[in-house]
């Protein structure tokens, strides 16, 4: 299908433009490194062993489409020396022309943490925790970062096991004084995930709760959306929908799942989910619609690294582009007047419109490569940090998550 049935052709290529010009996602540092399931790790020749090489892989990413100027860093395995790495990020930033994105504490890995962080019995154990989220907030100014991006692990496994009252306390209690120490320009974003590793109760398991969370730490706290982080049948879009109605959406983690929490490459197995998302964002008229940070946080666990990432940030614009082609003022009619067949092929249209031509004509007038994956396989580039790293991923020990 052409773009006729979503507009003239040169107004859908003006849309598609506009739309793509002012998209950004963000790539994951940890998604160029070597990762896996709780039963083990596949390790790829060309996965990255260090920080400089997750940035030389970055900067890669962000030539071929133009759209991921910023990598997400995560504290523990980017930053072990934590603030006295800031210099080296620096370094790195200068070095490959990508900058240091939002900043990802880590509060699920030490073995202190068995029976929770910032909920955990322990006030001495959440003092560790606060110290370390006061810890990410100073790295995040000193690097000019917008975002601290809290996911906690936090939960109980058996009834009766923990206070789910008391916790609900505790981190309302850490995440406040986490939320008084961001800078002017930081923001602090909440996510939240219905289970795992906490099979009984997790502390933040839904939207509700983290958006709760959020309202009591201080209004520069947000919601974060992983959109594998939902249960079944879950109508994501609708809590991206009451997030912005409330001015409380901060960002996106975008990944794709089929069973749980799946870690999928975006749009593998729904990519009308991601349209219908981003359609609720574009047709949206909430001021807040212009700070929402779109991340990426997926798992490529078969898929090579940076030829996973390169799809997915290529799949992300074209879902994107598709999404502005929507109609809204024709749509806003057929709604008002429950046309329901007319609307719904209104909104259809947009979504089986072929836009990659459109956005393949907006990469050469952007001077970036036509098509990315292609231009990615004639570098020679996976070849070579395969050789370069291989001998180092050899050595990477597969044990189980």
């Amino acid at each position: 299908m052409g773009m006729n049935g979503a507009g003239s052709d040169a107004r859908a290529t003006e849309r598609i433009w506009a739309a793509l010009d002012g998209f950004r996602i963000e790539v994951p540092s940890w998604g160029f490194a070597n990762t896996g399931t709780r039963f083990g790790k596949f390790a790829q020749a060309g996965a990255a062993t260090t920080i400089e090489e997750k940035f030389a892989d970055a900067a890669e990413v962000n030539k071929l489409t133009g759209a991921s100027p910023t990598v997400a860093l995560h504290v523990l395995w980017d930053l072990p020396n934590g603030k006295g790495d800031v210099a080296e990020i620096k370094r790195l930033e200068r070095k490959f022309g990508v900058k240091a994105g939002s900043i990802n504490p880590n509060l699920f890995q030490a073995q202190e943490y068995k029976f929770g962080s910032i909920a955990n019995p322990s006030a001495e154990i959440r003092g560790n925790a606060l110290a370390h989220l006061l810890d990410s907030v100073e790295i995040g100014r000193d690097l000019g970062s917008k975002d601290v991006s809290l996911w906690i692990a936090d939960g109980s496994n058996y009834p009766g096991t923990q206070s789910i009252r008391k916790r609900i306390e505790w981190m309302e209690e850490v995440l406040a004084s986490t939320h008084a120490a961001l800078g002017e320009d930081q923001r602090m974003l909440v996510e939240y995930k219905p289970f795992e590793p906490a099979f009984y109760h997790t502390d933040i398991a839904d939207w509700g709760m983290a958006l709760e969370l959020a309202r009591r730490a201080g209004p520069k706290a947000k919601v974060l959306v992983d959109t594998g982080h939902h249960l079944q049948g879950t109508n994501i879009e609708q809590i991206v929908t009451w997030l912005l109605h409330l001015d409380a959406l901060g960002g996106f983690h975008f990944n794709d799942r089929k069973y749980a929490d799946d870690d999928l490459t975006l749009g593998s197995i729904d990519p009308y989910q991601v349209f219908r998302i981003f359609h609720e964002i574009l047709s949206s008229d909430s001021a807040s619609v212009s700070g929402i940070a779109y991340m990426i946080d997926q798992s490529h666990n078969l898929k090579g690294k940076v030829e996973a990432m390169v799809q997915t940030v290529v799949t992300a614009q074209e879902l994107f582009a598709k999404a502005a082609l929507v109609d809204h003022d024709k749509l806003a009619g057929l709604q008002q007047s429950c046309s329901l067949v007319e609307a719904e092929e209104t909104f259809r249209t947009a979504f089986w419109t072929d836009v990659r031509p459109a956005v393949k004509e907006w990469r050469q007038a952007r001077k970036l490569p036509a098509e990315p994956l292609a231009q990615l396989k004639e570098s020679g580039y996976v070849e070579a940090i395969s050789k370069e790293r291989g001998a180092r991923n050899a050595k990477s020990v597969s044990s189980y998550a």
